[in-house]
C-alpha cells in the first residue's frame, strides 16, 4: 500500500471514531449526569523509508479519550431523593457487578427501604453501606454535606467519593462508572436536594461536530478514491505502451 493510502486511511479511522463518540455523546443529551467524551488525536511520525534525510510520515493517531467534567446544568425536581452534585465527587452505588460511580442523582425508595437509583442500584452512605429508611422516617431533608435526616432524627450520610486516579474511570453505559484503583472521600461535598444534574452535552454544538466529521470523511475518502483512480490509470497507461 503507497504512503497516501496509508496515511488517508488512518485519518479515516481516526474520523469514524470521532463520529461514534459524537453519536454517543447526542444520543446521551437527555440523561441525567452525563458527560461529554472527548478526544485527542496526534501525528505519529515515521521516518520515510528510503527518503531524505530527516523526511518523515505523518500519520493520525487516536491519542486518548477524557471525560468532559464540566458540571451540567441543574434541572430542579422538588423529589426530596432527587440530588445533585454541585462539584466534584460521584456517589456510590451497588450494582449486580460490584461498586460503580455515578453522578445521576435520580433516586427513589425501593420496597425494602433502599435509596436506589432508577437501575435499582442501592445508594452507598459514607461507609460504603446501603442507605436504608425506616417506614417512618418521613419529612427527609439531606444537607449539603450529605446528612440524611427525617422526623426521627439523623438516620445516615451519603458517600460522595473521588477517584484518586481519574484516568482510571471506564463508563458503563451513560451513566455508571467502575474505577481501577481506589476513592477518597470528598472532604466538603455539595449536594442539592430536589435537583439533579443534567447532561453536560450541548446538542447544537455536538451537531455541528457531528456535520465537520462526517464532511472530513467525505473529503477523505474521495482523496482515497482519487489516489486509486490516479494509480489505475497509471496502470492502463503502462499496460497500453508495452501492447
Amino acid at each position: 500500500m503507497d504512503n497516501i493510502t496509508s496515511i488517508a486511511l488512518s485519518r479515516l479511522v481516526a474520523q469514524q471514531r470521532a463520529t461514534d463518540v459524537t453519536a454517543t455523546n447526542l444520543a446521551n443529551a437527555a440523561t441525567p449526569g452525563f458527560h461529554a467524551e472527548r478526544l485527542v488525536f496526534s501525528d505519529w511520525l515515521v521516518k520515510t523509508p528510503g527518503g531524505a534525510p530527516g523526511s518523515t510520515l505523518a500519520f493520525t493517531q487516536d491519542r486518548a479519550t477524557y471525560r468532559d467534567s464540566q458540571t451540567g446544568p441543574l434541572q430542579h425536581t422538588g423529589n426530596p431523593l432527587d440530588l445533585a452534585i454541585g462539584g466534584d465527587g460521584y456517589f456510590s452505588v451497588q450494582t449486580p457487578n460490584g461498586v460503580r460511580l455515578t453522578r445521576a442523582g435520580n433516586f427513589t425508595l425501593n420496597a425494602s427501604g433502599n435509596i436506589v437509583d432508577m437501575n435499582g442500584n442501592a445508594l452507598l452512605d459514607s461507609n460504603g453501606r446501603k442507605l436504608q429508611l425506616a417506614p417512618t422516617d418521613t419529612d427527609l431533608t439531606i444537607s449539603a454535606g450529605g446528612a440524611i435526616s427525617s422526623s426521627n432524627g439523623v438516620v445516615g450520610k451519603i458517600g460522595v467519593v473521588t477517584p484518586t486516579n481519574p484516568q482510571g474511570l471506564q463508563a458503563e453505559g451513560g451513566q455508571l462508572f467502575s474505577v481501577n484503583g481506589a476513592t477518597a472521600a470528598v472532604a466538603s461535598p455539595k449536594l442539592v436536594q430536589g435537583a439533579i444534574e443534567g447532561s453536560n452535552i450541548q446538542p447544537t454544538l455536538e451537531l455541528t461536530r457531528m456535520m465537520n466529521d462526517m464532511r472530513e470523511f467525505q473529503f477523505t475518502t474521495q482523496l482515497v478514491q482519487a489516489e486509486a483512480d490516479r494509480q489505475q490509470s497509471a496502470i492502463d497507461k503502462l499496460t497500453q505502451t508495452r501492447n
